[in-house]
């Protein structure tokens, strides 16, 4: 654990020797020494059953409603019951947050009505055969959640939104929660909605801008199951969410603000879940972070700042805590609350939890909730890393640590207490319990990111997202064709499976 006073005393780690740090991939992807890589699904492999075949450069709506979308990062696994024959089965949820028109069509143009079927989330059987695990072909819940998704609204904005409509936008992230429901976290709406204004009538709520924006909730076990969008959360864009049960059993749901300097909320259910109360996100308590000191308050807003337009104005009206580009969620052991910060270039401001000006590296937060309790008041904070190389004097990590992290963006613990961290800027690192010494286990190709972290087992998931896209590249001239490195064929988002 890396204290205030040795982060912001100047100190720095001994520079360490360039053997210790993964190279920088030229085409493919780096594994760790020790660790395997599979494949288990790329863009444009099927998820429902009746999905054509993959076919890049006839882009149709039906292929795009039905197969895995172009971009991917990794927001939920939830066990499934094993059957007879003893089978490790999972339920892996992964969205689809952008589609790229000059990377995802050959004619570089943007075809609106596709892209917004190419993105959302996707739904996947995933099961272990001889020790490696495979999507289950044609799985009985393998699904698609689209545009054209019919979705319910429930709770107190109802009456100002509708009782129902079409579509999910900009899912960003999302967790798995501990009442066995999924939730995705829509972004900011405004960039599809803009894109899809002159599309026809598969989006006819284009123009219903408050439609959007939500918490989303979903049974992944029931394909019959229509998407509900939770509107005690309160509107705005999100960048993700983690789940947990407070002491008393009520439902705790965090959220970061996604934004350059975003804020934190949490909503604390009213009831228990249970077999009764299967709408227990629709009352609760909506709250904001304030910091003091580097102590995290959470104060309530008020009701009608939820129920309305101005939400955002209310929480910064409160004084609420702004982080440099808050990005990732986790909840740990004794609910212990992890933040990941991307990080902010052109910020100037700093606080005791945001210590560093014009920071394009991120870091990394821990809060200990009050007695353990995720519905606590009260949250006590430390900084766990500060992101950038330290041989070049941008990050500061723990002793031990074999690499650094830059841009974190996802984070997931696991079973051993690691916390393990997808970022925009190294790859997939596994911070160690307790010390959070640093060590990387994959780099994407080149142009892609690593897309969330998912934990099955022995198996580490996560997804090399939008390899080639490199800021010059195209459909046609990709830095990459990866995974496939065939001639004519794009590079393809892709979930790997890693095994150490």
């Amino acid at each position: 654990m890396l204290s205030r006073r040795f982060l912001l005393g100047g100190a720095l780690l001994p520079l360490l020797p360039c053997s210790v740090f993964a190279q920088m991939p030229v085409l493919d992807d780096i594994v760790a020494p020790g660790w395997q890589r599979d494949v288990l699904i790329r863009w444009g492999d099927r998820v429902e059953f009746d999905s054509p075949a993959f076919d890049p450069a006839i882009p149709t709506l039906e292929q795009a409603a039905t197969q895995f979308g172009w971009d991917g990062r990794l927001i939920g696994l939830l066990p499934a019951q094993p059957g007879d024959d003893g089978v490790e089965r999972a339920l892996l949820v992964v969205a689809h947050p952008e589609v790229s028109a000059r990377m995802a069509f050959p004619d570089g143009a943007d075809h609106p009505a596709n892209a917004a079927l190419m993105q959302g989330a996707s739904i996947l059987n995933i099961e272990r055969r001889g020790g490696m695990l495979a999507v289950v072909d044609g799985g009985f819940q393998s699904r698609r959640i689209t545009a054209t998704t019919l979705c319910r609204v429930s709770g107190p904005m109802t009456p100002g939104v509708a009782d129902a409509g079409q579509g999910v936008l900009a899912i960003s992230g999302g967790c798995a929660t501990p009442w066995g429901t999924q939730l995705l976290t829509e972004g900011d709406p405004a960039p599809w909605l803009a894109r899809l204004a002159a599309t026809d009538e598969r989006f006819p709520h284009r123009g219903q801008a408050r439609f959007y924006g939500w918490t989303v909730e979903h049974d992944p076990y029931d394909p019959q199951a229509v998407p509900v969008k939770r509107t005690a959360l309160g509107r705005f864009p999100r960048s993700a969410a983690t789940a947990a049960l407070a002491q008393d059993g009520r439902a705790v749901v965090f959220m970061t603000e996604e934004s350059d300097t975003g804020a934190l909320f949490r909503f604390v259910s009213a009831a228990a879940p249970g077999a009764a109360s299967g709408d227990v996100l629709d009352v609760g308590t909506l709250s904001v972070a304030v910091l003091e000191g580097l102590t995290l308050r959470f104060v309530n807003l008020p009701d009608q700042a939820v129920v309305s337009d101005n939400l955002l104005a209310a929480a910064r009206a409160l004084g609420c805590a702004r982080f440099d580009r808050p990005s990732g969620l986790a909840v740990g052991d004794k609910s212990m609350l992890f933040l990941s910060c991307r990080g902010v270039a052109r910020r100037a401001q700093t606080d005791p939890l945001n210590p560093r000006a014009f920071n394009p590296h991120g870091h990394v937060l821990a809060f200990r909730p009050d007695g353990g309790d995720a519905a606590a008041e009260t949250f006590g904070g430390e900084i766990i890393l500060l992101g950038g190389d330290p041989r070049q004097g941008d990050g500061v990590n723990a002793d031990g640590s074999s690499t650094f992290a830059s841009r974190p963006t996802a984070l997931a613990t696991d079973a051993q207490g690691r916390l393990w961290i997808a970022t925009d800027g190294s790859g997939l690192i596994r911070a160690d319990a307790t010390s959070f010494a640093l060590h990387r286990i994959y780099t994407p190709p080149l142009g892609a990111v690593a897309g969330g972290v998912a934990l099955f087992g022995p198996s580490v998931l996560t997804v090399a997202a939008h390899p080639g896209a490199t800021e010059d590249a195209s459909y046609t001239r990709p830095a990459t064709r990866w995974p496939n490195l065939r001639p004519g064929e794009p590079p393809r988002s892709t979930v790997v499976v890693l095994r150490g």
